[in-house]
């Protein structure tokens, strides 16, 4: 989300405890005030990002190099599983065995200019990779918009962003390097142990620990990012038009306001600039405030929300590609995303906002809905599918469960399929049924993992 919100905030926070009856006092207090920091627990206690997961493993390590990778994997007893950012919300990473960073294994580790490549380390943050490839005239086809993982975990879970004529990340991958459980190292690309490849691209990190990858790119380029606030039944009636005309486009439809925030991209050439930019999470914070304080009365809701957003200022920046995709996310959710066939994506959309609307299910985060075109990677959740994503979003310190438990069902109707790295509730047979070549995955697998070293409790429910 990226817009001017000072209007917003200041609006919504000034009308809504005027229809509240909150004085304001109270409602800077309530925005101001800061989550207190979790509770600190003895041992080497790992937790993802939203804090949904966690485990207490027996070794926690981070090898400087390849080799010490290789030897720590080779000797390993029990599982042992790679950590990233811990920006997924399901269960991958816990095991009370090993887990591994590869944080100090990072960086670009050579190029090729002709052929507009380069091989980065996976431990790479998505966010350290701009600069360096922009310094030899390179850049990722497209990001996600949150930077913070790795590039092996988005590569893992099939990460995207948004764009009807692009792909998830792992599309973009021509070749990795894996170790194995042995402790050796395999490279796989479309040549060398094709199969293997096909299965590497998005393997949840059963295979190996993957700890090179040579991503196709283009040359470096500019956008222009513009968002803007419009009412919902405009942004439905124009999102596949407005889909297929620009490089990336997407919107966040506020739950009982009737109004989206959109956002799109298109390259350019001008000279960098920038409207004025506000903070994404004030405004988040704000929203559960309105939903804090009105949340018993969804007319009065809309009604706010409404008066508030419809003068919000169209904002514009030009920048780097890798700069503009991202925005910088501070608090924190549990998040179900799934992804539907492109001809479904706004009929689900509009049955969900009906059955939260109409139900007055407890939410404020926005609902986010983006375009990603089909690829053939074996467990890619856009297998031959040009998809619609939709994702649910619940606060961290709140119950996701009745939220998701009432939107997943509309999901699957649909035929999605969930983000491998976000909530949901399928099992291993559930998707043998999603996936054609699920059945080619697991024999790949057994193949370099007969042991089931890299299967942590989650993972041997899906594929053992």
């Amino acid at each position: 989300m990226g817009f001017n919100r000072r209007q917003f905030i200041n609006s919504i926070a000034i009308g809504s405890a005027s229809l509240a009856a909150v004085p304001i006092s109270s409602v800077a207090r309530t925005l101001l005030q800061a989550a207190a920091p979790p509770t600190k627990k003895a041992g080497v206690r790992w937790r993802n990002w939203s804090g949904s997961q966690e485990c207490l493993p027996a070794h926690r390590l981070a090898p400087k190099d390849i080799s010490a990778l290789q030897t720590i994997i080779a000797e390993a007893q029990g599982t042992v599983r790679a950590v990233g950012a811990g920006h997924s919300f399901t269960a991958l990473v816990p095991t009370d065995d090993t887990i591994i960073s590869l944080g100090r294994i990072t960086g670009v580790a050579g190029y090729d200019s002709d052929k507009v490549q380069a091989t980065i380390y996976a431990g790479t943050r998505v966010a350290d990779i701009g600069q360096p490839l922009e310094d030899i005239g390179q850049a990722l086809i497209n990001q996600p918009d949150i930077d913070e993982q790795t590039l092996g975990g988005c590569l893992a879970t099939a990460t995207h962003g948004t764009g009807a004529g692009l792909s998830c990340m792992s599309s973009y991958a021509t070749g990795m390097e894996l170790v194995t459980a042995g402790g050796d190292t395999l490279w796989c690309d479309g040549e060398q142990n094709p199969e293997v490849f096909a299965a590497a691209q998005v393997s949840l990190g059963s295979l190996g620990m993957v700890t090179k990858v040579r991503m196709q790119n283009q040359p470096s380029y500019r956008l222009r990012r513009e968002s803007w606030v419009a009412p919902l039944e405009e942004v439905l009636d124009q999102a596949p038009a407005l889909a297929e005309a620009n490089r990336n486009f997407e919107f966040y439809y506020i739950p009982f306001s009737g109004m989206c925030m959109a956002d799109s991209h298109q390259p350019t050439t001008e000279e960098i600039f920038s409207t004025e930019r506000e903070d994404t999470n004030e405004a988040v914070m704000t929203l559960k405030s309105v939903r804090d304080w009105l949340g018993w009365s969804p007319k009065l809701r809309q009604f706010a929300l409404q008066n508030a957003m419809e003068d919000i200022e169209r904002e514009v920046v030009v920048e780097s590609s890798w700069r503009n995709y991202a925005s910088e996310r501070n608090v924190r959710f549990n998040e179900m995303e799934y992804h539907l066939p492109r001809e479904d994506g706004l009929k689900a959309f509009a049955e969900i906002r009906r059955t939260i609307e109409e139900n007055n299910l407890d939410v404020f985060f926005p609902i986010e809905v983006r375009f990603v075109k089909a690829d053939d990677i074996w467990l890619s959740p856009f297998y031959k599918q040009d998809s619609v994503s939709i994702a649910i979003h619940r606060y961290f310190e709140e119950d996701h469960l009745p939220l998701f438990q009432a939107i997943e069902p509309i999901m699957r109707k649909y035929g999605g399929r969930p983000h491998w790295g976000k909530l949901n509730k399928l099992q291993g047979s559930d998707f043998a049924e999603l996936y054609p070549q699920w059945r080619d995955f697991l024999e790949v697998r057994r193949e370099l993992d007969p042991s089931g070293k890299f299967l942590n409790p989650y993972l041997k429910t899906l594929f053992t």
